[in-house]
């Protein structure tokens, strides 16, 4: 059942309302993706950082999640700074990037107009998205936005949502994994100020540092 729901077809209909835009990019931009966007990195790891959905013309237009726009340049830089990616990042799919430690998965797999899923295309897409995670079987979760954060918590059915809340930084550990928050690294929140390149960077090494803290805590209980 879990490898039946992996990967959604290339026309998913599922929304309607997304696979009309989907539709309508296509017909104007004819050589891009505009599909849903598969994840990207190692198929099992110990860390998943998870985003939102494609952007218009970063991932929907490549093919690969945050590539092609500000926020993959944020992300992207940081994976390479922090030894999570080998390569040269170059906004495209075909640039030869590679992920060390890690894997990119989007709660959604298609572009959302305004960037703004409504919550009955989150939930018509969870079954791929807690199917990957499921097979990634991650120990640490890095949520880039309210909106990451609020789909981890729909995976491991954590309730009241208000005793788990967003902000910055914070950490939630459960039963053999933990949630690592981090504001979202869109364009918008960098140059609002709410997001800096240096806060960015703590929080994508701490949950590295977790992470592989988790490694090592089950390679020793198999020794």
């Amino acid at each position: 059942m879990v490898a039946a729901l992996s990967e959604p077809s290339r026309d998913c209909n599922l929304c309607p309302r997304l696979r009309d835009f989907r539709l309508a990019n296509r017909r104007r931009f004819p050589d891009w993706h505009n599909a849903p966007v598969p994840c990207f990195g190692e198929q099992r790891t110990a860390l998943a950082v998870v985003g939102l959905a494609p952007g218009l013309s970063g991932a929907n237009r490549t093919g690969r999640p945050f590539t092609g726009d500000a926020a993959g340049d944020l992300l992207y830089a940081t994976l390479q700074k922090l030894e999570l990616a080998r390569g040269r990042y170059r906004r495209e799919k075909d640039d030869g990037l590679t992920l060390i430690g890690c894997r990119i998965v989007n709660v959604l797999r298609c572009v959302p107009p305004e960037n703004k899923p409504l919550p009955e295309e989150i939930a018509a897409c969870r079954p791929f998205f807690h199917a990957e995670l499921r097979r990634l079987q991650a120990r640490v979760f890095l949520a880039l936005g309210g909106v990451a954060h609020r789909a981890l918590l729909d995976f491991f059915a954590l309730k009241p949502y208000c005793a788990f809340p967003f902000r910055h930084a914070a950490e939630y550990r459960l039963d053999g994994a933990v949630i690592v928050d981090s504001y979202h690294c869109s364009r918008r929140n960098t140059s609002r100020g709410l997001l800096s390149t240096a806060m960015f960077e703590r929080v994508v090494r701490r949950a590295k540092t977790l992470s592989q803290k988790s490694c090592t805590k089950i390679l020793t209980q198999k020794s």
